[in-house]
Protein backbone atom coordinates (compact mmCIF):
# COMPACT_ATOMS: atom_id res chain seq x y z
CA UNK A 1 0.00 0.00 0.00
CA UNK A 2 1.29 3.57 -1.15
CA UNK A 3 0.08 6.43 0.91
CA UNK A 4 -0.11 9.51 -1.18
CA UNK A 5 3.12 12.49 1.39
CA UNK A 6 0.96 14.32 3.33
CA UNK A 7 2.19 17.68 5.16
CA UNK A 8 4.57 15.99 7.92
CA UNK A 9 6.28 13.51 5.68
CA UNK A 10 7.02 16.75 2.78
CA UNK A 11 8.26 18.52 6.09
CA UNK A 12 10.35 16.01 7.43
CA UNK A 13 11.34 15.40 3.69
CA UNK A 14 12.89 18.52 3.20
CA UNK A 15 14.26 18.55 6.65
CA UNK A 16 16.25 15.50 5.59
CA UNK A 17 17.65 16.87 2.86
CA UNK A 18 18.30 20.37 3.92
CA UNK A 19 20.33 18.80 6.55
CA UNK A 20 22.06 15.94 4.51
CA UNK A 21 23.13 18.60 2.20
CA UNK A 22 24.27 20.97 4.82
CA UNK A 23 26.44 18.17 5.62
CA UNK A 24 28.12 17.57 2.76
CA UNK A 25 28.16 21.04 1.76
CA UNK A 26 30.05 21.63 5.51
CA UNK A 27 32.36 18.25 4.80
CA UNK A 28 34.04 19.77 2.08
CA UNK A 29 34.30 23.09 2.91
CA UNK A 30 35.45 22.63 6.40
CA UNK A 31 38.23 20.48 4.91
CA UNK A 32 38.98 22.03 1.56
CA UNK A 33 38.79 25.22 2.41
CA UNK A 34 37.80 27.13 5.89
CA UNK A 35 39.71 24.85 8.39
CA UNK A 36 41.72 21.79 6.10
CA UNK A 37 43.80 18.89 8.18
CA UNK A 38 46.39 17.70 6.16
CA UNK A 39 46.16 17.51 2.11
CA UNK A 40 42.20 17.69 1.99
CA UNK A 41 41.98 14.11 1.96
CA UNK A 42 39.37 13.95 4.47
CA UNK A 43 37.40 16.04 2.31
CA UNK A 44 36.40 12.02 1.07
CA UNK A 45 34.48 11.83 4.23
CA UNK A 46 31.10 13.23 2.07
CA UNK A 47 31.15 10.35 -0.55
CA UNK A 48 29.06 8.32 1.96
CA UNK A 49 27.02 11.11 2.67
CA UNK A 50 26.20 11.22 -1.67
CA UNK A 51 24.48 7.88 -1.91
CA UNK A 52 21.07 8.32 0.36
CA UNK A 53 20.27 11.79 -1.59
CA UNK A 54 18.16 10.54 -4.56
CA UNK A 55 16.95 7.84 -1.47
CA UNK A 56 15.65 10.78 0.40
CA UNK A 57 14.19 12.27 -2.57
CA UNK A 58 12.48 9.69 -3.64
CA UNK A 59 10.42 8.77 0.00
CA UNK A 60 12.68 5.63 0.15
CA UNK A 61 11.24 4.65 3.53
CA UNK A 62 14.67 1.87 3.74
CA UNK A 63 17.23 5.18 2.92
CA UNK A 64 15.52 6.99 6.09
CA UNK A 65 16.23 4.35 8.33
CA UNK A 66 19.88 3.19 7.64
CA UNK A 67 20.71 6.89 7.05
CA UNK A 68 19.40 7.23 10.71
CA UNK A 69 21.74 4.95 11.65
CA UNK A 70 25.12 6.82 9.52
CA UNK A 71 24.27 9.92 10.81
CA UNK A 72 25.89 8.82 14.05
CA UNK A 73 29.04 8.22 12.89
CA UNK A 74 29.18 11.47 11.27
CA UNK A 75 27.72 12.77 14.82
CA UNK A 76 30.67 11.13 17.09
CA UNK A 77 33.18 12.93 14.63
CA UNK A 78 31.91 16.05 15.33
CA UNK A 79 31.40 15.61 19.51
CA UNK A 80 35.37 14.59 19.58
CA UNK A 81 36.69 17.14 17.20
CA UNK A 82 34.53 19.84 19.06
CA UNK A 83 36.09 18.80 22.26
CA UNK A 84 39.81 18.56 20.60
CA UNK A 85 40.30 21.60 18.14
CA UNK A 86 40.26 24.90 18.62
CA UNK A 87 39.38 27.77 16.19
CA UNK A 88 37.06 27.73 13.73
CA UNK A 89 37.40 23.78 13.82
CA UNK A 90 35.53 23.48 16.88
CA UNK A 91 32.66 25.61 15.65
CA UNK A 92 32.27 24.09 12.55
CA UNK A 93 32.32 20.40 14.25
CA UNK A 94 29.41 21.90 16.44
CA UNK A 95 27.81 22.84 13.30
CA UNK A 96 28.33 18.97 12.42
CA UNK A 97 26.30 17.74 15.48
CA UNK A 98 23.68 20.18 15.20
CA UNK A 99 23.22 19.41 11.52
CA UNK A 100 23.33 15.48 12.56
CA UNK A 101 20.84 15.61 15.38
CA UNK A 102 18.43 17.13 12.35
CA UNK A 103 19.15 14.59 10.34
CA UNK A 104 18.36 12.21 12.42
CA UNK A 105 15.34 13.67 14.30
CA UNK A 106 14.27 14.12 10.37
CA UNK A 107 14.49 10.64 9.21
CA UNK A 108 13.09 9.08 13.00
CA UNK A 109 10.15 11.16 12.56
CA UNK A 110 9.44 10.39 9.08
CA UNK A 111 10.05 6.26 9.33
CA UNK A 112 7.04 6.67 12.90
CA UNK A 113 4.94 9.00 11.01
CA UNK A 114 4.89 6.83 7.96
CA UNK A 115 4.96 3.39 10.07
CA UNK A 116 1.75 4.75 11.82
CA UNK A 117 -0.44 6.12 8.52
CA UNK A 118 0.54 2.60 6.66
CA UNK A 119 -1.12 0.88 10.23
CA UNK A 120 -4.16 3.44 10.61
CA UNK A 121 -4.86 2.90 6.42
CA UNK A 122 -4.88 -0.79 7.18
CA UNK A 123 -6.91 -0.96 10.08
CA UNK A 124 -9.90 1.32 8.46
CA UNK A 125 -9.76 -1.19 5.41
CA UNK A 126 -10.33 -3.76 7.75
CA UNK A 127 -6.69 -5.91 7.26
CA UNK A 128 -6.02 -5.69 11.10
CA UNK A 129 -8.08 -5.50 14.49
Amino acid sequence: MTLAPDGVVRATRAMALASLIGLIVLGLAWELWLAPTGNGSLALKVVPLLVPVLGLWRHRLYTYRWVSLLVWLYCAEGLVRATSEQGPGRWLAWLEVLLCLLLFTACAWQVRWRLRRAQRARQEEGHTP
